[in-house]
């Protein structure tokens, strides 16, 4: 249980600490921390990523996106973005 707790804090970071090297306005993909988090096989994060997502916009400290429109990570389908909110 503790290390699954760490896990999804390490991912929160990865999320978070690319988002502060990226350009004021600027977003990430999932993939993007995944593979961050993991080079090798790090298909296999991506629920885990957005889950991290997830969690984070629940505290507002993200915004998840799809074609420029705030979404629920749970919910949609497809590709998003994640970003500090505006």
């Amino acid at each position: 249980m503790a290390a699954e707790q760490g896990k999804r804090e390490d991912l929160e970071q990865v999320i978070l600490g690319l988002l502060r090297h990226r350009a004021e306005g600027a977003s990430i993909c999932p993939s993007d921390a995944a593979r961050a988090a993991r080079p090798e096989g790090w298909r296999a994060l991506m629920d885990d990523v957005r889950a991290a997502a997830a969690r984070l916009a629940d505290r507002g400290e993200v915004e998840v996106t799809q074609r420029g429109r705030k979404v629920d990570v749970g919910t949609a389908r497809g590709p998003v973005r994640i970003r500090f909110p505006k």
